[in-house]
């Protein structure tokens, strides 16, 4: 039996990282299908157990230079911790490095003679190559026996080249270059201030990408670490990896409810036979709900008024809130069609930059005149180190991250990338009546509901009207079906500001609808609750279910709506065509970074009479820059709603 499960990865630097691990992953006998998150630094993988192991997956990925943590949690939470200290002391460690380095170079710091002074910068670079750009050249290497590339090639080929060739200038520059009039100099300074560069970068990435992944922490955050436990007379605070389904535990007010369970006991001081739960974390509800005993409680909520006890039903993975992280982590996780694209331009991306950089090598070693040679080799440096594929890489994962953990902080929950980006086409909507616009009120004969007055029997729910205007804003026609009758439906649909409306409708009748709409050239939403919105929900271009429907329903839909406030709708529309835009921003900024700077780089300005060209030392910067930048723009997807 397939199983998909969410894997952390260590190592990953840039987009052709990515796809590499990815199509390693994908080569393996029993995995049906990899994606690879590079900003959430996690593959999403589909295998068959029997046929592969996580073990084996891990030794596959070791060999080309990354890792999978197959531990819990914890663990990978201290990896990740560890490995961005270790990253920080490595640019500390390597901004020191250049700046003594350029000491020297400069003449700021006197050591003698030109020949001591490129020795002592030699052994400079040697130290930082050793101390903080080692895993440059190992994971090239490993890279390279199995034929791939990536972002680590480029920097180790870029300093290596400019390593070994001011080392030859160092002991036999004088001899070679001096002997025929040609001026010579040494270049470790440049050497080092590339992976001094590239690191930082990396550490501002890091921490900009640690922002995207906010909403999953915030939600793990709702889930206590410990519980109290009832035995007997006794109540022992124990760790919740400890509760076991059966287990009595007691929550008072202000604590969080550990586990999902049955009430056996509530009480508080405004009555004796029921406690207030705040779900609003959950379901987006805002006022606290009574909960007396035989109700249901979820894990995360917080006991407001009262305290508790209940018997545990579901624990650990299995709670409410554990399905709704893991399915926003399988969310955002998962690749748009836009990404499958920039991802097989990413596997030649890195090939081919090293191409033109031997053709920039190539053209000034053959057309330079008398400095030819060295500057050959800082252009064909220059032209690897600023065409890193980092921006490219993460232009479309950071903006779906950080819009798939908006939406569920709104209490959407979106199944996939792909329906977070089929929403901004949306232009048409059909919503079911009973359930999902109105709510039945409670408590009422309904043998004498006939008899009631319409305001009465069903009332709109809050915000309704509201979000059918903010629909219309937006350019989405709504079609309200209702298997109720004429009058009813004809009074709700006016009630809510809907112009569009069916009475006493079948299921298949809001399949016929959607198969309409969308013959008509539509984009199609189905917003349901119910069993018989099945159909709808699956046909629709996108199927919005309501939290407190159906488990078939929400099956069936690619988003869920979770509580009673049917704004979220609108404003997870507008959240999509923000998402998209913001994805056709980076991407044109990353390639077009791309498009101008190698050139520049290449030092193609000169055939115009032009001197200017872009350094290995501001190569480095630049590069960082874009990749940083791409990051930070996908981050004000954060700011859309206030919610």
């Amino acid at each position: 039996m397939m199983e998909k499960k969410i894997i952390p990865v260590v190592g990953m630097a840039c987009a052709a990282c990515a796809a590499n691990i990815e199509k390693k992953l994908s080569s393996l006998k029993g995995i049906k299908s990899a994606a690879i998150n590079l900003p959430g630094r996690t593959a999403l993988v589909e295998y068959e157990p029997a046929e592969i192991s996580l073990e084996e997956m891990k030794k596959a990925i070791n060999g080309i230079g990354y890792d999978l943590l197959i531990d819990n949690g914890n663990s990978v939470e201290a990896i990740e911790r560890r490995e961005l200290m270790l990253l920080k002391r490595k640019v500390m460690l390597s901004w020191f490095f250049a700046l003594l380095c350029m000491s020297l170079s400069m003449g700021w710091l006197s050591v003698g003679s030109k020949n001591v002074t490129n020795q002592l910068s030699l052994l400079v670079a040697l130290a930082n190559f050793m101390c903080c750009g080692r895993e440059f050249f190992t994971r090239s290497w490993l890279q390279l026996r199995h034929a791939s590339a990536n972002m680590d090639t480029l920097v180790a080929l870029s300093t290596g080249i400019a390593f070994l060739f001011s080392t030859f200038n160092t002991f036999w520059g004088e001899a070679v270059w001096g002997a025929r009039g040609i001026e010579w100099h040494t270049y470790f300074d440049a050497s080092i201030m590339i992976i001094t560069f590239v690191l930082t970068g990396r550490l501002l990435e890091e921490r900009a990408k640690n922002e995207t992944a906010s909403s999953i922490r915030q939600l793990m955050g709702l889930t206590p670490k410990t519980a109290r436990l009832i035995d007997g007379e006794q109540l022992h605070d124990v760790p919740i990896s400890t509760i076991s389904i059966g287990d009595i535990l007691e929550v008072r007010a202000g604590e969080k409810v550990p586990v999902d369970g049955e009430v056996m006991l509530a009480e508080s001081f405004m009555t004796t036979d029921g406690a207030y739960i705040d779900e609003s974390m959950i379901t987006g509800e805002p006022t606290p709900a009574l909960k007396q005993k035989g109700a249901q409680v979820l894990a995360g909520t917080v006991v407001s008024q009262g305290k508790l006890q209940l018997k545990a039903r579901q624990i650990g993975e299995n709670t409410a809130l554990a399905q709704i992280i893991k399915m926003v982590q399988q969310a955002q996780s998962s690749k748009a069609p836009v990404q499958r694209t920039v991802d097989r331009v990413a596997r030649i991306f890195v090939p081919t930059v090293a191409g033109i950089a031997l053709l920039t090598f190539l053209a000034w070693w053959l057309l330079g005149g008398s400095a030819a040679l060295p500057q050959a080799i800082l252009s064909a440096v220059a032209v690897l180190v600023i065409a890193c594929p980092c921006a490219m890489g993460l232009a479309t994962p950071t903006a779906l991250m950080v819009a798939i953990g908006k939406a569920a902080q709104m209490n959407v929950l979106i199944k996939d990338a792909a329906a977070l980006e089929s929403m901004k086409t949306i232009d048409a909507m059909v919503i079911d009546k009973t359930g999902t616009l109105t709510i039945p009120n409670q408590n009422i004969d309904f043998t004498k509901a006939d008899n009631l007055p319409l305001e009465e029997r069903e009332k709109l729910k809050p915000h309704a009207k509201e979000a059918m205007e903010e629909l219309k804003k937006l350019g989405v026609k709504v079609y309200m079906l209702s298997g109720d009758k004429e009058e009813a439906t004809r009074y709700w649909a006016e009630a809510a500001g809907i112009e569009h409306y069916r009475s006493k409708v079948m299921p298949q009748d809001k399949e016929d609808m959607v198969r309409r709409l969308q013959a008509e050239g539509h984009k199609v939403a189905m917003v349901g609750d119910g069993i018989n919105d099945t159909q709808a929900l699956a046909l629709a271009d996108v199927g919005i279910a309501m939290g407190r429907g159906t488990d078939v329903a929400m099956d069936a839909a690619q988003a869920t709506l979770m509580g009673d406030d049917l704004r979220r709708i609108p404003q997870a529309l507008m959240l999509s065509r923000k998402t998209t835009s913001m994805i056709t921003q980076n991407l044109f900024w990353a390639f077009i970074y791309n498009i101008v700077c190698i050139p520049l780089a290449a030092g193609v300005l000169h055939i115009f009479g032009v001197h200017f060209q872009i350094t290995p030392m501001w190569a480095g910067a630049l590069m960082a820059f874009s990749s940083v930048s791409v990051v930070l723009n996908s981050l004000r997807l954060r700011f859309i709603f206030n919610v």
